[in-house]
């Protein structure tokens, strides 16, 4: 006979029999008849090898064989295995959870998002730490596996049985340093060409994006003068030159107190973005209260003049 024979019906006869020390009441308690009972303690000793209960002198009930004995204790610390097994998981208590939280996202939606979210996280779960990363190149597959908990990204082009809700949809604005040469005006086509820009290349290094695209369109050009890869370096390069940079709205309106800003002169579709996770952690109930973070630090009110 094999471990694999025995079930938790039969484990937890033996426990109300050893409790009990009487066959009918065992059976009582169990909802069970006498005849049930007797075939599951059969198969019992069929199992272990050993009478495991024999009846009492006085003719009422059963005592315990030693071989039954040595297994009480053993089968108490089964049988509240199995319990927790199939228990329902502990709710999830921010205050109190040490969970670690991985988030994979750019610099535009770190820079929009990570103030507000790590302020809610550390006031609502103190405990509990939080990791931004870039999106490494294998992200979906750590999606999957658990080792990242969410993915901010744009919504095309995902997999299928990813799931997802939408965050925001940016648009662009214009911004200078306060006491431009240029003034505060509306910012035309001409001016623009013939400001000096700065740009954010996620790339590192290039020269044009989504705006030359569009100026190309109208047969014109800017003058690039500065290529970034770190969104954080924009406002202190603005601050410090005539340079206009042309970034997206969320981004720009933590910097409201330091630069102006105007409407670009060109047509630019918006910035769409995606909470995006992995079916697996759909029903955690940390997840849920993550995401949940998310959906009240991407509400923030980004109103520019």
């Amino acid at each position: 006979m094999t471990h694999a024979e025995i079930d938790s019906a039969l484990l937890l006869a033996l426990k109300v029999v050893l409790e009990e020390r009487n066959v009918t009441r065992a059976a009582t308690r169990l909802g069970i008849t006498q005849p049930a009972l007797s075939g599951r303690l059969a198969r019992l000793r069929e199992i272990f090898g050993d009478a495991l209960f024999v009846p009492a002198a006085n003719g009422r009930g059963v005592v315990p064989t030693p071989r039954a004995q040595a297994l009480e204790h053993e089968l108490l610390q089964v049988l509240a295995g199995l319990k927790r097994l199939v228990d329902p998981p502990a709710q999830f208590d921010p205050v109190t959870s040490t969970r670690t939280f991985v988030v994979a996202l750019f610099d535009t939606p770190a820079a929009v998002l990570a103030p507000d979210l790590s302020a809610r996280v550390q006031a609502a779960a103190p405990l509990a730490k939080l990791a931004f990363i870039h999106p490494p190149a294998d992200v979906l597959d750590r999606l999957e596996q658990g080792q990242i908990d969410l993915l901010v990204t744009g919504p095309e082009g995902l997999p299928g049985d990813l799931m997802q809700r939408p965050l925001w949809a940016d648009g662009f604005r214009t911004a200078q340093r306060k006491g431009h040469p240029r003034g505060v005006g509306p910012l035309d086509l001409d001016t623009f060409c013939t400001l000096d820009h700065l740009i954010v290349s996620s790339q590192g290094g290039r020269f044009a994006g989504v705006v030359d695209d569009q100026l190309l369109a109208l047969g014109r050009s800017r003058n690039v003068r500065f290529s970034i890869q770190s969104y954080a370096l924009a406002p202190l390069i603005l601050a410090s030159t005539d340079c206009v940079c042309t970034l997206p709205t969320r981004f720009l309106s933590q910097f409201a107190d330091q630069l102006e800003f105007s409407d670009p002169p060109v047509e630019l579709s918006d910035i769409r973005l995606a909470l995006v996770w992995h079916p697996r952690s759909h029903q955690d109930a940390s997840h849920v209260w993550l995401r949940q973070q998310f959906y009240l630090s991407a509400q923030l009110d980004v109103a520019l003049p």
